[in-house]
Parts: C-alpha cells; structure tokens; sequence
C-alpha cells in the first residue's frame, strides 16, 4: 500500500511539475516542505490506523482557516457526478469488500464511546494536551491535526475521504457507509428516511359491502358540533363580572426577600430538607484570645501551672491549653480532629430524625374538667339485695313497668316472678330448656310475660292484675282460629296453643336470641342468630300475625324498636342499620361501630342516643344527629360485654361484663345541638363470683322508677344495687 502511495504521490508531483509556471517555483518548495513535515507528523503519531486531518470539522494550526477547509471540501465533491461514480463504483465491487464492510459498521456500531467526560464541555479541553479520560482513567491525548494541503493529498489517496465526519467527542473520525449517506439524501430532497416506507399506500376498504342491508349515512355533520357550550358561555361572562366588580379576588404571590442573617440561626432559613427536618449542629463557643497562635504572655502557662495541670483528673483538666508559635506554619496539626469528627458522627447519627416540640405543660391540666360524683347523685353504689333461688346462671331478667315485679330466667330451665322490695319469690314456671331471654309487656293493663327459649316463644299470663285485666289478657292469649300465613312466613313461624301454662307458644325454624317489646304492647320482635337472611321478624299478638319485613345483611344479633317514631334497630356483627317501619325497603341510616363483634344495644329514652357493647370489651356512644360513627368509645372492660342499659327516668346507663363487673355512667344529653352530651363514670359495682365455667355478670337492667340496677350473674343470685 504504501509502494503505491509512493507511486500516485510520484505521478502528481510529475503532472503538476509539467504545468508549473515560473512564478509558482517558491509556491511548491513551500508545499514540498510542508508534505516532509506532514510525513514525519504521521509517524509521529499516537494513535493506530490513518490519519485524521481531513475531517470536515477539525481544528487546524493557526494558519488554516475555515474558509480555506470549506473550499477544499467543495472542490473535492464538486459534483453529483462524482459521489454517484464513487457510489456506483462502490455497488460494482466485489461481494467479499461488501462483506468486510457490512462487519466493519456492526462493530463500530457495538463499540461503546472510549471517552467517559460524560456531558462536560469539550471547550474546558481546549487549551489542554487531551480531550478526556478512557474507562481506564488514562488521559486521550489529541491527534496531531494537519492542514488543508494534507486533507487535500488524503482526498486524492483515499477515494472515500469525502465520506468522512469528525467526531469530536472521542478524537476521531467516522466514515458514513452507503446506507447513511442514502438516507441523508432522501432527508434533504424532503422524502422518508427509509426507501421501503410509501407514503401513498392503496386503499383498503374495510367496509364489508357483500352483507350490507343499509347505507352508511351520509348526513353532514350538525353544527351545534362545532359551536361553543353556551351554558359554558354563561359561566365565563358570571366570572367576568364578579371579578369586575371585585367579588372574586386573586391572591397575589409574596415578593420573597433575597436575604439571608449572616450570623443566623440556620434552623429559620428556608433551605431546608424536604423529607427530614433540619436540625442545626450545636454551637461552639466563639474562639478568644487564649486560643491565638501567639497569645498574650499572661495566658501561657508557667511551668508550676503546667505541672499541677498534669497532676489533675483527665475530666478536671481543661480542654485547651495555651501554646505560642512563631507563625502560623509552625502550628501542628489538631490532635483531637479525628475523635470530634467521630463524636459529631456519633451524634447525627443518633439524632432523632423529627424534632419534638415539648411543651411544659402540667399533666393534670390535660385532664378533662369532670363534674364531682358527689353532685351527680343518686347513682347505685351498693349491693341492697340478693334474690335467690336459682340453681343455674341467671341468663335474663326483666322488670315490670312499674317496678314492683321482676322476672328472672336461667339455664336451668325455671323462670321465676320475684318481689323486688322483699326479695320474695311469687312464681315459678318450670320449661324443659334454659331460658334464654324474658321480657315484660311495657303496657301496664296488661301484665304479661314472653319467655324464649330454644326455638320457642312463649307468651304467659302472670295473673298479677284485676279481674278486669285477666278476663282481656284471657281473650288475647287465647289463639281461636288463627288466619293462613303466607308460605314464606309459614316456613318460619307458627302460632301454637299452650296447653301447659294456658299462654299461646311460636315455634320458630331457629332458635331464638333475642326479643324485645313495642311500645303499645301489641308487636313483639324475635331475633334468630343462626337465621341469616330470615333471622329477624315481628309478631302481632291481637291478630295472631307473623311479618318479615326486612332483608338482612349479615348475622343479626339483636333488635330494638324506638321508643317514639316508627324506626326499628337491627345490630348485626359489625354494623347497625336503621329501618323506617313505614318504608321498609332500604334503612335509613347505617351506623358503622368499627368493632370486631357487637355482643348488645340499648337505645336512649329520648331516641337521638344509641349505646352500643362489643365482645372485645368496648362501648360505642352514638348521637343519631351528628354522624354515623361513634361519638365517644369507651374501653372499661377487660373481657366481653353482655348487656347495655339506659334508664328510663335519670341520666344513668350500664354495662355488664363476663369479668364479673358491671360500670355505672352519668350521660346526660342536653336538648340543645351545640352542647355534646356529658359522660362522666361513676362507679365500678363488684360482687358476683366467677363461677369455673366463667360468664361473670349475664344481663344488667335498671328499675323504671328509683335509680336502681338489677345484675344477673354466673353464681345463680341477682343482686340489686341501690344509692
């Protein structure tokens, strides 16, 4: 190869010594000069390969400029002509050099950029002997660059110089294969980039016109398309004008001073993280003249001092001592530097990563400001009277409307009818299972009892009122013939007579959980746990009639109607939903308790307040009117509720627990909205035994008209607590 460089250079020199005019004999000793010292420059060089000096862009001595290279350039592709011959020419070789190329692109396309300066400009290498650093840290050194006559003579050597760029990021230059410099082409005549796109492809019609019944329509389109909302149109021109008139006023962004406190605290600047709040290093004390590096004479330590300074404890020995020094170069350097920098360490890292504001406030002051108990009498505080008699867990118990009565049931199979002031037992009714819930009727004409047990619901006649009252209580007990109930209700109740005790029995599908009384005394509801869907229905004694007006979600667990309005109370699980008696589709209203279980309900006289107990020991607060979650929680009891009650006359309610407690609370609730009710506990009332099969206090109930309250325990006794 380079025998025939030799050759072409010897035949140029040749033709233009031929052509050469007197004049120019001092013009061609300078180019003869300049190509030795081009020569020697290309063995001299750094790198591998061909030289680099006719690239479009490169950066010559100071005697070449860019006008010059420009022209250089212009004359090498003078012509279309020309690059279509080099083209041409290059399409007839051979299929090995087309090989050769074709492996050649695909490794320069897979060699990663050997300069690593990233996004730096090249301009801060300008005036440096290197452009940048390879990926082993080594510097690049610049390739000597040579001038417009050695670019020209590469041209005439190399017949694809003119396909040439400079690449000045890596020091280099990169030849444009055949598919580039086609693709520029098609780029600057203003067609696609690649040759196999067709901007005009045929149409295809996707319409199938063999099954078509119908033509597309060819209706234009309607102009209300293409014209503004006038409803949109309205709202601009209403904003026009508030804003004119100055109803709407914009808030206009705070000129932020560009200061900053030199001696500051840095904790107020606005530079601050904004994931971890910044916590300033803590300040040293400002240097003095004692820690100069030529102090005052008087701040120097005699030897004597010296002396009993080495003698003292290392904690009693001051940090810093004096030193003189001639000047600044002579002082050492700081002994203690790596231990306070691991100190400092030490403290950021143990720092909190959030400060803490404390506040020294008194922890008393935080409590809330209660009424004394001493004037929120009278409340039961003390253990009156025991009723005994029963030789099972007293499961229920019930009062009379006036109080005078009390009925009890238990799991061994008896209810039993008690004087409340004397503790004497007037009745017994004898059942084959344990009872599980007895109520009294809440009309006082008719004193009858409803006892369920099982799947039973039996309804009795007590025989504690007038002749009058038990020739009524006779004709609705006795069941006659009782209407056709619809299959579905058939399926889940039927009305029975009594032939035992001379009361009517309701036998239900399951069995029985709950019960609880209308106000009137005439519907009794029923709540079956195990039911699902079908577990909650309502009886009407006077018509011997069975209803179930309800779709259920969920296990119900019991039920309760409201002491007013037409609303009826169904708690399950989670959950207490409201339902309108009048309109029974959908409840009104869902109250979410938020517990895992909800064991009881009782609702508040004045029917705007639901107490609501759980098996995980909690009890909800409700106020109907202000939202659907808990006013208040409260969390007493260590193991499950049983029971919650409110009374009827005072602002006093109770909670009944299997840890063999029952809490007393003072709730008042006040008729104005604006005021939240009062909670205030008063008592913690002990003294049932925790029987070996556990159960603690089973039912609590107040007396209708003393504030009193009735606890039935585990040990078979009901205790009566009065003030």
């Amino acid at each position: 190869m380079k025998k025939g460089k030799a050759a072409n250079e010897g035949k140029m020199r040749v033709s233009k010594s031929k052509k050469r005019k007197p004049g120019e004999e001092n013009e061609v000793r300078s180019l003869k000069e300049e190509e030795d010292l081009l020569q020697d420059s290309g063995t001299d060089s750094d790198y591998e390969g061909d030289s680099l000096s006719g690239s479009l862009n490169s950066e010559g001595d100071g005697s070449t400029d860019d006008g010059e290279r420009e022209s250089s350039v212009d004359g090498h592709e003078g012509s279309d002509d020309y690059e279509s011959e080099q083209l041409d020419g290059e399409d007839d070789g051979s299929d090995q050099s087309s090989e050769q190329d074709e492996e050649s692109d695909s490794s320069e396309d897979e060699v990663p950029p050997r300069n690593t300066v990233g996004d730096v400009p090249l301009d801060w290498y300008k005036d440096e002997k290197h452009i940048g650093y390879d990926i082993f840290g080594k510097k690049i050194t610049k390739k000597e660059m040579g001038d417009i006559i050695y670019s020209f003579l590469a041209t005439r050597d190399y017949s694809k110089n003119w396909c040439k760029i400079y690449d000045e990021y890596n020091d280099e230059e990169v030849e444009l294969t055949k598919e580039d410099i086609k693709l520029m082409r098609r780029i600057l005549k203003g067609e696609a980039p690649h040759a196999d796109f067709d901007p005009c492809p045929p149409y295809v019609d996707w319409f199938k016109w063999a099954d078509a019944r119908h033509p597309l329509s060819s209706a234009p389109e309607p102009k209300r398309r293409y014209i503004p909302s006038k409803c949109e149109a309205k709202m601009v021109a209403k904003f026009v004008i508030a804003i004119r008139k100055g109803l709407i006023k914009f808030s206009k962004p705070g000129e932020v001073p560009n200061v900053y406190l030199l001696w500051g605290d840095h904790s107020t600047s606005g530079q601050k993280s904004k994931q971890l709040t910044y916590i300033p290093p803590p300040k040293h004390k400002l240097p003095g003249h004692e820690e100069s590096y030529n102090p005052s004479l008087e701040y120097i330590l005699t030897e004597e001092e010296q002396a009993s300074c080495d003698l003292l404890c290392e904690e009693d020995r001051p940090k810093f001592i004096p030193k003189k020094f001639t000047s600044l170069r002579s002082i050492p350097a700081y002994g203690n530097a790596l231990k306070e920098s691991f100190d400092r360490c030490l403290d950021l890292y143990l720092c909190a990563r959030v400060r803490k504001k404390r506040i020294n406030i008194d922890p008393e002051s935080l409590k809330p400001k209660l009424p004394s108990r001493k004037d929120l009498r009278p409340y039961p505080n003390s253990c009156y009277l025991e009723y005994k008699g029963h030789t099972g867990k007293v499961t229920t118990i019930s009062t009379e409307c006036y109080g005078q009565w009390i009925a009890s049931g238990s799991t061994d199979g008896s209810v039993r009818i008690w004087e409340v002031e004397t503790g004497r037992c007037l009745k017994i009714w004898q059942f084959d299972e344990a009872i599980q819930c007895v109520a009294w009727n809440p009309l006082s004409g008719f004193p009858i009892l409803a006892i369920a047990m099982g799947r039973d619901l039996v309804i009795l006649n007590t025989e504690l009122g007038t002749n009058e009252e038990q020739k009524n209580i006779e004709e609705l007990l006795h069941l006659g013939n009782v209407p056709e109930p619809k299959p579905s209700v058939a399926a889940i109740a039927s009305w029975l007579q009594d032939e035992k005790y001379g009361g009517i029995m309701i036998r239900h599908f399951k069995s029985i959980s709950s019960i609880d009384w209308h106000r009137k005394g005439d519907y009794l509801s029923t709540v079956m746990a195990s039911g699902e869907t079908r577990g909650v229905v309502i009886h009407q004694i006077s018509k011997k009639l069975t209803q179930k007006p309800f779709k259920i979600r969920g296990l119900p667990v019991t039920a309760l109607f409201h002491p007013h309005l037409s609303y009826f109370f169904i708690a399950t699980t989670k959950n207490v939903r409201v339902f309108n008696l009048l309109k029974v589709d959908e409840p009104v209203k869902k109250l979410e308790t938020g517990m895992r279980e909800i064991s009881s309900m009782a609702i508040h006289p004045g029917g705007d307040n639901l107490i609501v107990g759980s098996k995980e020991g909690k009890m909800c607060w409700f106020d109907l009117d202000l939202s659907s979650k808990p006013y208040k929680t409260l969390k007493n009891h260590p193991k499950d509720i049983t029971n919650v009650a409110f009374h009827r006359a005072y602002p006093l309610f109770a909670s009944s627990s299997e840890d063999s407690t029952a809490y007393v609370f003072y709730g008042k609730v006040f008729n104005d909205l604006n005021e939240n009710p009062l909670i205030v506990p008063l008592e913690i009332l002990r003294g049932h035994s925790t029987s070996s099969n556990g159960g603690g206090v089973l039912d609590c109930k107040f007396h209708p008209r003393q504030p009193w309250l009735f606890t039935a325990g585990a040990d078979s006794i009901i205790k009566l607590y009065c003030h």
